[in-house]
């Protein structure tokens, strides 16, 4: 028996008056002295809900229906809004979603970190459909219907959501959903191709094709003959991440770009590297970065998880000094392919793990007036307990998780770090993903001693 198979569970379904909003952008009841998470639910809504699960200190509901709608409330751009887990504030207007996103960008630095900005800058704004360039969209062959869905999971279960346009990708596959789905289905290994991963560039568009058996010559001919059709660079996965190689356009770079205009830089990438998935809003990212920071010609400056170097070259740019460290060898290699494809010479790029000592690596051992950080989730608490021995005069960190970036935060003052400036970047617009960048300069006063720490750093 399929899983939509099995008995069901009977929930109970209750009226709620809606009171507030939580950090995930749930809405917030209180019933029978109780609190309720409830989602797609907003404040001065009436809603029925159906309570999905119960805890001792809460219960947590989805809105089935709204009996009385917010002033916040707005028509979704996408039909398959309620159900497909590709984005979830749809429903919500977009400048009460900035401020439930600098709400959680503010209470996690006071309640992790212990610090406020003394500034907040304004939140930084883009497009708000078609901005996504990087994705990864579930495959799945339906033998009931006899069909292949392609697309992003189902809210709180594993099924793909059955959709023939995606509202938030990029038009150019975006428009596309149905058109996958047919070509899959059209392919003697329709039911062993798990995954498509879709990298978009300013002019190019590459998809790659994650298969886990032998694909037959026809089925590869079908794949280039779509590529050809549509403009669209076709790749194969057969294996590990190594084993990715293009088949469309056949003996071609396998690179897209994208250009950064204000510093007159082309950046060249491979579908599988690391992009910002937001063109717009990683531009202008790079430039409030680099602005905040002010590089100066004659100055050192670090750009630590630096990937291909989408702040490096641009902090280069400057007549500053930037070395650039990633964790990635290929990376490495790619920030260098970059540095000579713009002509730039003032950058040098090196491969460390960032979590572990690196007191002995050449960088390491080097002094720098300034520093910009681009960890992942997980922050960069063992770098942070480094400053001690660089003592920067500035240091601008981007983050893409709040909680990390406080608990960094309150590190950096306790090294003598004043939070000067921060603010939210709506990256992910239509998503309760927080991204933003903060500013922290050295306390001139010295009132607080650096800790000294033992250890990874």
């Amino acid at each position: 028996m399929s899983k939509r198979g099995k008995k069901q569970r009977v929930f109970e379904q209750v009226e709620l008056q809606i009171d507030g909003l939580a950090h995930d952008g749930r809405g917030m009841a209180k019933r029978e002295c109780k609190l309720v998470f409830v989602e797609g639910a907003l404040p001065q809504e009436i809603v029925k809900a159906q309570v999905r699960s119960k805890r001792s200190r809460f219960d947590e509901a989805i809105t089935l229906e709204v009996i009385k709608a917010s002033p916040l409330r707005v028509e979704p751009q996408c039909e398959h809004a309620q159900l497909c887990g590709g984005c979830s504030l749809q429903y919500m207007q977009t400048d009460t979603q900035l401020e439930l996103k600098q709400s959680v960008l503010l209470e996690q630095l006071q309640h992790f970190g212990g610090v406020a900005p003394q500034k907040i800058m304004p939140a930084m704004r883009g497009g708000l459909y078609h901005y996504r360039r990087k994705a990864r969209l579930g495959v799945r062959y339906v033998e009931k219907r006899n069909q292949v869905l392609v697309g992003f999971r189902e809210k709180r279960t594993s099924f793909i959501t059955d959709i023939k346009t995606c509202q938030i990708l990029d038009s150019r596959i975006g428009n596309k959903i149905q058109l996958l789905c047919e070509l899959i289905r059209s392919l003697e290994a329709y039911r062993t191709i798990p995954q498509i991963e879709v990298a978009i560039g300013d002019d190019q568009v590459a998809l790659v094709f994650r298969h886990m058996e032998r694909l037959a010559p026809t089925d590869v001919q079908a794949l280039t003959d779509f590529g050809l059709q549509h403009d669209i660079e076709i790749y194969l996965q057969p294996g590990a991440m190594d084993s990715v190689h293009k088949i469309w356009p056949a003996e071609t770079e396998e690179r897209l770009s994208y250009r950064l205009t204000d510093y007159q830089l082309e950046m060249h990438f491979h579908p599988m590297d690391f992009t910002q998935v937001n063109a717009d809003i990683n531009r202008s990212m790079i430039k409030q970065a680099v602005t905040c920071l002010d590089p100066k010609p004659g100055e050192r400056v670090l750009d630590l998880f630096c990937g291909l170097g989408n702040f490096t070259l641009p902090l280069a740019r400057s007549g500053a000094t930037v070395v650039g460290v990633e964790g990635s060898p290929e990376m490495v290699a790619r920030g260098y392919e970059n540095a000579r494809h713009n002509g730039l010479e003032n950058v040098e790029f090196y491969a460390a793990d960032l979590t572990q000592d690196f007191s002995q690596q050449p960088w390491g051992k080097l002094g720098f007036d300034k520093i910009l950080i681009d960890p992942p989730r997980s922050g960069a608490l063992e770098i942070v307990r480094a400053m001690v021995r660089w003592q920067p005069v500035r240091i601008v960190y981007v983050s893409c998780n709040p909680a990390t970036l406080a608990r960094d935060a309150g590190e950096l003052k306790q090294q003598g770090y004043e939070l000067v400036k921060a603010g939210i970047l709506d990256m992910f617009p239509q998503t309760t993903h927080v991204e933003s960048i903060a500013v922290f300069e050295r306390n001139k006063k010295g009132q607080t001693a650096p800790k000294i720490h033992t250890g990874a750093a």
